[in-house]
This record gives C-alpha cells, structure tokens and sequence, in this order.
C-alpha cells in the first residue's frame, strides 16, 4: 500500500499512541481519503498572500531543534509553482543556524499563523539555500527598505495541512488597530461637533 502523504508527521510511534488515545480511526479515513495536501492549491496561495511571519523548523545531522522566525510584508512567502514555495533571507544576527542545518539535514516545517482569522497551516518539504540574484528577488513581494537580502531559501513541498483554530488567540496587527482607532477616532469628533452645534441650536 502507497504511504500516505500524512505519513511525513504520523510516525510509527505517532500512529501508536494516537491509538492508545483513541484518534488513530480518524486519521485512518483521512489517509485513505488521500492525506494531507501535497500540492500548492489556490487556497494555500491565498492564505500565503495574507501572511507577514512564520517559523521554520531545521534540525542537525545529529536531530538537533531549532525554530527560526522570519517575517516581512504580507506576501512575503511565494508559491513560486505547484509544489516549491520560498521567501527572502535577510541579513540579521549572522548565527546561520537553519543554513548550517540545512547544509546537512533539508527536512523542514513551516508553521504558519494567521492570529486575526486564527488560522494556522504545517508545511513539511525539504528546503535549500540559494543565492539571492536579481531574477529570483524580482519574484518575491517589495521588502521594507532597510532590509537587505542574504539568501533565499526554497522549500520542496512534500505536504501541507491546515490545524483546528483551538487555542489560536485572536491578535490584531498594530497598522489595522491604528487604522480602525484613526476611524473611530474621526467617528468621534464628528458627533461631538454635530452635539456642540445642537446645543447650540437649542
């Protein structure tokens, strides 16, 4: 029987204990509905196109941890076809721990929050460093100004699945709260002129 796609993060030992605890039959009819997703769909370009952050997972050759942050404008990670997604590596504090985990280990994860919507996607795939050239660099979204590309690193989807919204707290962006202060704000001003201006009638 061909593995399951899901396979890629229910291991033998997930399996066991998801029976132990009772799961294992529903994740059973998921895999032999197919899995989890292994292509770049519409709706996973959509979700992209709304976010600004996310964590990449590396470990070592030796299975070592690490979760890396990256963010940038909405946008900022491509699908650049089907099944390869990537994002700008900028220049930070030059500790190059995910690039020294990828030059020995590719496997990857990429966990995706959405806090305003509480959406969150798992993308599993192996990831490789490229230089930065300009056809490349073209393809990804405008990056802030001040932000000075190092690499960009292409990630192999092997395949994606979207979590339940449980526990997601709902976290505005700063912009959208200011935007929606500066509303009210006008909302504000405006009827304390039009109640000056009854008053002043009365």
């Amino acid at each position: 029987m061909k593995p399951s796609s899901s396979d890629v993060a229910f291991s033998p030992a997930v399996k066991q204990v998801q029976g132990e605890r009772g799961s294992r039959a529903a994740y059973a009819r998921m895999e032999r509905a197919g899995g989890f997703e292994t292509e770049v769909t519409e709706s996973l370009r959509a979700f992209l196109a709304q976010v600004d952050t996310g964590f990449l997972a590396t470990a070592s050759a030796e299975g070592q941890p690490y979760v890396q942050h990256r963010g940038g404008l909405r946008g900022f990670i491509q699908a650049l076809d089907e099944h390869t997604l990537g994002f700008v590596d900028f220049v930070g504090n030059r500790q190059f721990v995910s690039t020294g985990n990828l030059s020995e280990n590719d496997r990857v994860c990429l966990f995706l929050i959405d806090y305003a919507h509480q959406r969150r996607v798992k993308v599993w795939g192996a990831a490789r460093v490229v230089p930065a050239t300009d056809a490349l660099l073209s393809r990804f979204t405008p990056t802030e100004p001040r932000a000075r590309p190092e690499q960009i690193i292409l990630i192999t989807v092997s395949a994606w699945d979207v979590n339940c919204p449980k526990h997601i707290p709902q976290k505005l962006d700063a912009s959208e709260v200011a935007q929606a202060l500066q509303r009210l704000e006008k909302r504000i001003a405006e009827l304390e002129a039009e109640n000056r201006d009854l008053k002043a009638t009365l």
